[in-house]
């Protein structure tokens, strides 16, 4: 495939399923409408045509009925008359003529001094030629035998034929005005019968986001045949992932409490030894305690955050702010914040206080004066905020603490644990969070989560 068709191929397959329908109507309506008139039309025509000529031809045998050979004389005659006063007046539209193997003719009145173009044939011929004054005519013709003359004679019968013309090109404007008409009425109808055959995905999709937002718990089944059969299977999904989340929460909890008594016993019998064995039992017995924490919090925030209703943040928030705002005062560390009192966001609660809480306690242990948290929504994603004023981290220790798979409480002794299972969070939530220098000389973590739930 070229690399020019892949772009176009993808732009296609992105395309809505109520688009496609539109345009195969638009397409079928283009191609079939057109191809129809043009056959109507050119039936139509045909058929004006014919019975323009059937009437030329009715006259041309009444004139044949009435053509006469003098013998004395030696000269043709007509010796009926039509009836019809158009073959009277002087270039009227409505000719006969009348001509001889010598070039003898007889003729209407209204042809004057002018002669009709002679073309001889048996059979019976219908064409266009041009006329007097410029006029269009519509000609009849065949030659005939007459007695006691050897050689035959040629009859044709013309009439204009603008009335013809006419009436074809009024029957064409009607006919394209009908057609174009009836496809506006067909798109329109095609339109809403897409509209409303795609009503139950149309729903579906609705019901959908309201399952992504926290809002209901499965999908409607109350749908047509195919879509509650595809909502069946996806609520199945749901509940089997749900249970596999509870179950993983579980065994997270079973294994704190499975580990928490041998890790107490351990630190009693460590404090028993030599000083000199202590300090080092003291420091693996930190690492294991620490290393089971990350990985519990990790196991404790294994949940679908997509599916969370929207909390109040400032409300979730007051109470650990509180808390470290008393911190901070201890310490003698100046703790602000700034958030929108009105602010909501789709975020379990838990996961919102463990993240912003292991901000804050990692910026107060290595504050100097200050610490500044802030809340901001930006084109829909909420932005986290949190600085301090101490001794901060090099570019490439903030470069290495965001990467994938790497230990943060290897990167930097005290600070890396909270950071860690921050990293681990916002991951989960489809968020960003970038390590860099704050104005104040210190650690600025910024992070960007699209759980910004829409104002009501």
């Amino acid at each position: 495939m070229s690399a020019a068709g892949q772009p176009w191929r993808q732009r296609w397959a992105s395309r809505s399923i109520h688009l496609r329908l539109l345009l195969a109507a638009l397409l079928i309506v283009l191609l079939a409408l057109p191809v129809a008139g043009g056959l109507l039309a050119h039936h139509y025509r045909s058929a004006a045509v014919s019975a323009f000529d059937e009437r030329l031809e009715a006259t041309l045998n009444v004139i044949i009925a009435g053509v006469a050979y003098d013998p004395l004389s030696e000269q043709l005659r007509y010796e009926r008359g039509l009836g019809d006063p158009r073959f009277e007046h002087v270039f009227s539209g409505w000719y006969w003529q009348i001509t001889d193997s010598e070039q003898h003719t007889v003729a209407s009145r209204s042809l004057w001094d002018q002669r009709l173009p002679v073309t001889h044939s048996e059979q019976l011929s219908a064409r266009t030629v041009p006329g007097p004054r410029g006029q269009q005519l519509r000609v009849v013709e065949r030659d005939i035998y007459l007695a006691p003359l050897e050689s035959p004679l040629h009859v044709s019968v013309a009439a204009r034929d603008d009335v013809l013309v006419a009436e074809i090109q009024a029957f064409q404007r009607l006919l394209w005005l009908g057609l174009l008409g009836l496809g506006a009425v067909l798109l329109g109808v095609l339109a809403l019968q897409v509209r409303w055959g795609l009503a139950p995905l149309r729903r579906m999709n609705a019901n959908l986001r309201d399952v992504e937002q926290g809002r209901a718990a499965q999908l409607d089944t109350r749908l047509p045949q195919e879509l509650a059969t595809l909502a069946s299977s996806m609520n199945a999904v749901l509940a089997r992932d749900q249970r596999l989340i509870e179950r993983g929460r579980y065994t997270a909890g079973n294994l704190a409490h499975a580990l928490k008594t041998p890790l107490s016993v351990m630190r009693l019998l460590a404090k028993q030894l030599p000083s000199d064995s202590r300090a080092t039992w003291d420091v693996e017995l930190s690492r294991i305690d620490n290393a089971v924490r990350h990985h519990l919090a990790r196991a404790s925030a294994a949940g679908d955050s997509g599916r969370f209703a929207a909390i109040d943040l400032q409300a979730t928030l007051a109470p650990l702010m509180n808390g470290l705002a008393r911190l901070a005062q201890r310490r003698h560390i100046t703790l602000t914040q700034r958030v929108d009192s009105q602010m909501r966001v789709h975020m379990d609660d838990q996961d919102l206080q463990e993240m912003v809480g292991n901000l804050l306690d990692n910026a107060l242990r290595w504050a100097s004066q200050t610490v500044h948290v802030s809340f901001q929504a930006q084109q829909g994603v909420l932005r986290l905020t949190v600085s301090d004023d101490g001794p901060g981290m090099t570019a490439e220790e903030c470069q290495a603490a965001v990467q994938r798979g790497k230990r943060l409480d290897e990167q930097r002794s005290g600070s890396g644990l909270g950071l860690a299972i921050v990293a681990d969070l916002v991951a989960l939530y489809g968020g960003q969070m970038r390590l860099q220098r704050a104005e104040q000389g210190g650690l600025q973590v910024v992070i960007e989560l699209p759980v910004l739930a829409a104002r009501a």
